[in-house]
């Protein structure tokens, strides 16, 4: 038997991204951008010694790795074919990038999966694991990464 929890950094809390899908054949080629949401669940076959799968105010170093990529940044995919002009935008101070190997919130779930596994790895010794993180456009579009 597992036990779960689940932290949610809301839409509220600002994580104002744009990002643009080059290899889409409809306006997704375009910059465009939300206020994301991330949902993260964590699991454990046992509890810790307060009883909890994981310490949520420990989390906060997830909380700033969400802000520091994804807070009023461009992301773009490492492959963008125009790179080098949105380098010159963050060369002249119209915009933060960050990289990624690929972009979409299918990527960005798995990108912020793969931080959350490796936070709570470390914090509890390998006794929790995240094992799905939902990211959310908006109301209507979210994508999920389920470790398997």
């Amino acid at each position: 038997m597992s036990y779960y929890s689940t932290k949610t950094y809301g839409h509220n809390i600002g994580l104002s991204a744009c990002f643009r899908q080059p290899n889409a054949h409809s306006h997704c080629k375009l910059l465009h951008g939300y206020s994301l949401q991330f949902k993260f669940t964590f699991a454990a076959d046992e509890l810790d010694e307060r009883n909890w799968v994981v310490d949520f105010g420990g989390l906060k170093p997830l909380k700033a790795w969400l802000e520091d990529n994804f807070d009023h940044k461009v992301v773009l995919t490492k492959d963008d074919p125009y790179m080098d002009y949105f380098k010159q935008l963050q060369q002249v101070g119209l915009a933060e990038l960050t990289v990624l190997d690929g972009v979409g919130v299918e990527k960005f779930a798995y990108h912020a999966w793969v931080k959350a596994q490796e936070l709570v790895n470390e914090m509890t010794n390998g006794r929790c694991r995240c094992i799905e993180v939902e990211c959310a456009e908006h109301g209507a579009n979210s994508a999920i990464y389920r470790a398997e």
